[in-house]
């Protein structure tokens, strides 16, 4: 990834990702087991069902420690089989 994220951030800080999938009621833990992996912590996902209910936008701020941290965490996440997008 040719990202910017060392040019605009100072290093550990909290980063918000936001990650639209499927609504199954299995995301936000499958979320949280990719972070634990990459980014042990504690986190308390906000889940918000769009309009219609067919997907949910799930929220979560990490503490990342470089660049190729978020980038790391953007690819693994992106890989959760009911991802659709990682924001």
């Amino acid at each position: 990834m040719n990202t910017k994220f060392d040019e605009y951030l100072d290093f550990p800080c909290q980063f918000p990702f936001k990650i639209l999938g499927l609504a199954d009621d299995r995301l936000p833990d499958m979320i949280v087991e990719v972070l634990q992996q990459h980014a042990p912590g504690d986190y308390s996902p906000k889940v918000r069902p769009s309009s219609k209910g067919n997907y949910h936008s799930v929220s979560v701020a990490v503490t990342v420690t470089s660049k190729e941290h978020v980038e790391q965490l953007y690819l693994k996440l992106g890989e959760i089989e009911l991802v659709k997008y990682v924001l």
